[in-house]
């Protein structure tokens, strides 16, 4: 009888130590796919020049120009949102949290640079990056469930 019940407390004990074992390396395998789709999506698109200057460079070629959008929303699985517990009861960098708006910004980049050569341009000028909290984790109204990155820009078309 002692077996059985010693046996009950280590799997209540390992049972959750296990599935966070098995979260924390799915989520790092998502992850790490995620990031390498991105390098190929950047390899294909680097042409497609995204700048900050706010005019374009020879003014006077453009022949169209308009508004380009990419935006991604990312939410933060719970195992980043207990890292970032941790770290902030002793302060420092939450790299989990760094690795996640990493993703998002490259991804919001890549979506407009995408819209941009399906609306037939060449260039984006005057780029730019807005963050936004979307959710609470929380009902208390703590803590973050995702977040939304939008990139935007001009999309020049410039005459041969």
């Amino acid at each position: 009888m002692e077996g059985v019940e010693a046996a009950a407390q280590a799997l209540r004990v390992l049972l959750p130590v296990g599935l966070l074992l098995v979260g924390w390396g799915v989520g790092r395998a998502i992850e790490r796919a995620h990031f390498r789709r991105l390098r190929l999506r950047e390899i294909r698109w680097r042409r497609l020049p995204a700048v900050t200057i706010t005019g374009a460079p020879d003014a006077a070629r453009v022949e169209r120009a308009g508004l380009v959008t990419g935006s991604v929303v990312i939410s933060i699985d719970h195992w980043k949102r207990l890292v970032a517990w941790l770290r902030s009861l002793f302060g420092g960098r939450i790299r989990a949290y760094e690795s996640l708006l990493e993703r998002a910004r490259r991804e919001a980049l890549l979506r407009m640079k995408e819209s941009a050569a399906a609306a037939g341009y060449d260039c984006i000028v005057g780029v730019r990056l807005e963050t936004a909290r979307l959710a609470n984790a929380r009902s208390n109204g703590e803590g973050t469930a995702g977040v939304e990155v939008l990139a935007f820009g001009t999309g020049i078309c410039r005459r041969a």
